[in-house]
């Protein structure tokens, strides 16, 4: 291959070596690894061990310019297609990374605490984490809800729930991710209407849904319909959201479940890209032009302790997604060729043995998310194994991020890696690998088809059955697990979410349901079916009207499903 670069005037080309690259080079290394390695090898041996990413990519010992880009326009500058080396042209010299610690638990009341704690101390946007019965669609007094009413989150059962949740909240000053899925629709909306109530109209409010339901039949299993109408939903936000929210991203393509569900780096990257593509799809599908709602997506990615991995990870994905919304999807606009993301560090790194170790860990991972990129981060706090986050515990876990931001230079200069031999060889090596499953996903006709016939799920799960395989061998260290032990007992101070959440979250509902206009809201959750029932009716204005009318998350989940039905995801055993 050529290398890209013409010679200098009144100059010849350097006769080539292998691959074509000067033959100074090649002649040069090969002196090396006769004159220097081979002794010092000979002498000393190297490790007796499989030197290879986290991901299982092989590592060589050395990396020199027979690796580095061929071609300028595979690395690029920053700000310039295709975005290899980042979005912006300054990035954090112009503005730093947002800090966001995701947070929620207990009661809204409870939550809206700690939101306020947060922000006193420097995070500069809200990530509310819901409780399992919201996340699944479930009011806080079904049954079903019962023993987890505001333990893993905050729990939101209806309007007046959200309303305590953001009270005193400046919406039109602070940006707000809301980790929610299947419902996310009617959580969202009880965002809006909240804003209105406190006078932020809809223009005006900032902020992202994760919204991702394809990650969920893939690795979360918070899921509430079939695939396809789930799928149709998502693009009813979309469609909702250019039209009158153009400051909301109605999407956060996530990879991170898909990580911490087991998967590899490649297949995290790959997987998640690939249900971006699906969006694009569908969302086109309904009639949308590309660049009215490409600009306004965003994804959220895993980083894990291998940290080189992770850098070549995320600048990967940059430059696939440059490439597939410019050449596949004919966008025409820049900020349609961007993929913007948030990072929070690997909750499935951490460990319950020694847990003070995972500050070093969430520290390693924060890193490589700056150093790759990201627009946002969430550093987990060092007690995530063991329950949710202590005060003192989050705010070491925002600190870290501020002494990266302010005392480590990280964010000085614009991709601090680009150029490296290793770094743009694996970057190179990471993208090819990641075409490999698009191929694959193509070939079965896509990703609700793959979903469907279980192609996902099994990657991740013979993924994660390695790796599990390599720790209880002994093959990959854990420092603290199955290296380096300390018989000592864990000495974490403990949170405890009492079941009086749940007590005080259903005495509200049932003096809601006691105190709204039934034929009002009877009548909101009809119609809400019955554009349910068109298949291209937008259902976000009915969903908007539900709410209005008093109905429950739970409620507005049941009349989705009394159209759509429910969804088992076939076994993969």
């Amino acid at each position: 291959m050529a290398s890209g670069r013409a010679a200098s005037p009144g100059t010849s080309p350097e006769p080539t070596g292998r691959r074509g690259r000067p033959r100074p080079v090649v002649e040069a290394r090969k002196a090396w690894e006769a004159d220097v390695l081979g002794p010092a090898v000979t002498k000393s041996p190297e490790r007796q061990e499989q030197f290879a990413t986290l991901g299982g990519i092989p590592v060589d010992r050395l990396y020199g310019p027979d690796n580095a880009p061929e071609h300028l326009d595979r690395l690029g500058y920053p700000g310039q297609f295709p975005f290899t080396r980042g979005v912006h042209p300054t990035m954090y010299r112009g503005r730093l990374w947002s800090m966001r610690m995701f947070s929620g638990f207990g009661t809204p009341e409870d939550t809206n605490r700690r939101f306020r704690y947060l922000l006193q101390h420097g995070e500069s946007g809200l990530s509310i984490a819901f409780d399992d019965p919201t996340l699944y669609g479930i009011d806080a007094d079904d049954p079903e809800s019962a023993g987890e009413v505001g333990k893993c989150g905050v729990n939101v059962s209806s309007l007046h729930d959200m309303r305590r949740l953001l009270h005193g909240i400046p919406l039109a000053d602070v940006t707000t991710s809301m980790t929610i899925n299947g419902p996310a629709n009617i959580v969202w909306g009880m965002y809006i209407l909240t804003a209105e109530e406190m006078g932020v109209p809809r223009g005006r409010l900032g902020g992202t849904t994760q919204n991702d339901i394809l990650k969920e039949y893939i690795a979360q299993k918070e899921f509430l319909y079939p695939p396809r109408p789930a799928l149709r939903l998502v693009v009813d936000t979309i469609e909702f959201a250019t039209k009158s929210m153009d400051r909301w991203n109605p999407v956060s393509i996530s990879g991170y479940h898909i990580r911490e569900a087991g998967s590899t780096a490649v297949q995290e990257l790959a997987f998640t890209l690939a249900d971006g593509f699906a969006y694009v799809e569908a969302a086109v599908e309904r009639g949308l032009a590309v660049d009215d709602f490409a600009p306004r997506l965003s994804f959220f990615f895993n980083s894990h302790n291998d940290f080189f991995e992770e850098v070549a990870k995320f600048r990967a994905a940059r430059r696939i997604w440059a490439h597939a919304m410019r050449d596949r999807f004919h966008a025409r606009k820049e900020r349609s060729w961007w993929l913007r993301f948030h990072t929070q560090t690997a909750g499935c790194s951490c460990t319950a043995q020694q847990p003070e170790l995972n500050v070093v860990r969430t520290t390693i991972q924060a890193l490589a998310a700056v150093v790759g990129g990201t627009q946002s981060l969430h550093t987990n706090s060092y007690d995530e194994a063991l329950q949710l986050p202590t005060e003192d515990a989050v705010r070491i876990a925002l600190r870290t991020q501020q002494i990266l931001a302010h005392e480590s230079g990280v964010a000085a200069t614009v991709d601090p890696f680009g150029g490296s031999y290793y770094v743009e060889w694996l970057t190179d090596r990471m993208e090819e690998e990641a075409q490999k499953y698009f191929d694959r996903i193509d070939a079965l006709g896509g990703v609700i088809p793959a979903i469907e016939r279980g192609f996902f799920q099994r990657e991740i799960q013979e993924a994660s059955f390695r790796y599990q395989r390599e720790v209880e061998s002994s093959a990959r260290k854990i420092v603290g697990v199955n290296a380096y032990t300390v018989d000592e007992p864990i000495k974490v101070p403990r949170l405890r979410i009492a079941e009086s959440a749940r007590v005080a979250q259903s005495k509200r509902l049932k003096a809601l349901r006691a105190k709204r206009n039934a034929a009002a809201h009877a009548r909101a959750l009809e119609q809400l079916r019955r554009v349910a029932r068109t298949e291209t009716g937008n259902t976000m204005p009915a969903v908007l009207s539900a709410l209005r009318a008093d109905a429950t998350l739970g409620e507005i989940v049941h009349a989705f499903q009394d159209v759509f039905g429910s969804y088992r995801e076939r076994s993969m055993f």
